[in-house]
């Protein structure tokens, strides 16, 4: 029987993988019965690969901050059933940004918890109850990030937080989990795509916290050829692939028209209640992998009295922009319009016009009020991107827009756009432009000047956004 090496993993490929290309499929099979196959396929020790074990020693947080694709969620996943195995005697607790994140990913994903658990320990899985028993009686607590109050629970030992720096309330998670993870050997996982918040930057600067980096190309084994082909040439060298390919902690770019800073400064748990509520659209006209995505956000105006004198502020609190279909982006806009109660549509119609209008009234909702302005549906941008922007990013600088919970994509094309390089600005971007635009600056034409909020009371947001 052919002796194995001893072969340590690296940064792009596991042991077994090493093996494999050392020696051979044929000489591993002849090596082990199918009995050991079966083991050796879900030991992690031999599919790992440099950096995707958790750390020896005493620390408090061990933060993945890695690139897209890198294998970050496959590192919690597998953590946990480790706990799970060496019979963890406190509960354990897995916290995603969204409920339908914790379960499509973590839980019952590719590469979630119910797809990598050995046959011989497979967990049940009790979605009405949020937790997975293992046959050995250690449980595992599921939680949503959007919903921290529900953090309140058993204390627990362990938990793994995946993409905290997507979450809208990441704050208030670090805080509930700071309470609730107390017993044993208190032990706190993050496995992230990094974004330069104040909360993510001291989790980093703690004296009891590990950091491991990686990139998107370290996994490139197991990752699609046209999939690395296409990231690559779009955002290879740019300030989106530093940080999504790989895995950098980026400043706000200089020539931004906003800064992080100054956004997490106005940001709020709650909006007070909204005298008028509108959904600015920037819709893409095309359908393909490469199509821009149709931004749609979510804002409201309120009284404020933030510097002790009431006045008027705008509350940002909702963004569901994404790559969609016509049909996708038409039903997302009502779907936003109708949870917020919102008073209009403020859709950009440069491009498709009174196809975009169409397409929001046959395939999304017929009674949306959309914005008029001289008579006609929908905003034509006759000015410059920057020219738009400048009047919004100032209300920013005045303190009168607040976002309520972190709204990590709107934000990253914020701080991210510099409109004197780039002369196209980001969709997400647009939307929360054309919205403002509406609630605080006014539109000059017929709307302005005669619209009242609609039939069936005050528009507001949930009372509860926490």
């Amino acid at each position: 029987m052919t002796t194995l090496p001893t072969l340590e993993p690296t940064r792009d490929s596991s042991r077994l993988e090493l093996l494999i290309d050392k020696l051979g499929v044929d000489a591993l099979l002849a090596h082990f019965t199918e009995d050991e196959w079966g083991k050796i396929l879900y030991d992690w020790e031999w599919n790992h690969r440099d950096g995707q074990k958790l750390p020896a020693g005493e620390w408090s947080s061990t933060v993945w901050q890695c690139g897209r694709g890198w294998g970050k969620t496959r590192v919690g996943v597998e953590s946990v059933i480790g706990w799970a195995e060496a019979g963890e005697p406190y509960p354990m607790y897995l916290v995603g940004p969204t409920g339908d994140d914790v379960r499509s990913v973590m839980v019952e994903g590719e590469s979630g918890i119910m797809a990598k658990s050995p046959p011989w320990f497979m967990p049940e899985y009790q979605p009405s109850k949020r937790r997975l028993i293992w046959p050995n009686g250690v449980i595992a607590y599921t939680r949503s990030g959007d919903r921290p109050d529900r953090l309140r629970g058993p204390q627990g030992s362990k938990a793994w937080v995946d993409e905290l720096c997507a979450m809208r309330y990441a704050e208030q998670v670090r805080d509930q989990l700071d309470m609730m993870i107390r017993l044993g050997d208190p032990r706190v996982i993050y496995t992230t795509t990094p974004r330069p918040t104040k909360l993510f930057r001291e989790i980093l600067a703690e004296p009891d916290t590990i950091v491991i980096r990686g990139r998107t190309m370290d996994n490139r084994r197991h990752l699609s050829r046209k999939f690395m082909k296409r990231v690559y040439r779009r955002h290879a060298g740019t300030r989106l692939g530093r940080q999504e390919l790989e895995g950098d902690l980026l400043d706000d770019n200089p020539g931004a028209l906003w800064k992080l800073k100054q956004i997490d400064a106005l940001r709020v748990l709650r909006a007070p209640e909204l005298i008028r509520v509108g959904v600015g659209v920037d819709p893409s006209v095309s359908t393909n992998p490469k199509s821009n995505e149709t931004g749609i956000i979510t804002a409201g105006v309120g009284m404020c009295s933030c510097k002790g004198t009431p006045e008027l502020h705008a509350f940002v609190f909702d963004d569901r922009s994404a790559v969609m279909t016509p049909d996708e982006w038409a039903k997302a806009v009502a779907a936003a319009y109708h949870a917020a109660r919102a008073d209009k549509v403020v859709p950009e119609v440069n491009n498709g016009g009174d196809l975009v209008i169409s397409n929001l009234r046959t395939l999304g909702d017929p009674d949306l009020a959309i914005l008029m302005v001289d008579g006609k549906p929908g905003v034509h941008a006759s000015r410059g991107k920057l020219t738009r922007a400048d009047p919004v990013s100032s209300l920013y600088e005045q303190r009168k827009v607040h976002h309520v919970g972190t709204l990590s994509g709107l934000e990253d094309q914020m701080t991210q756009w510099n409109p004197l390089v780039e002369h196209d600005s980001p969709d997400r971007v647009d939307a929360l432009v054309w919205v403002l635009t509406w609630l605080m600056l006014g539109i000059k034409g017929s709307d302005w000047s005669s619209s009242q909020p609609r039939a069936g009371g005050t528009s507001r947001v949930p009372s509860r956004r926490g």
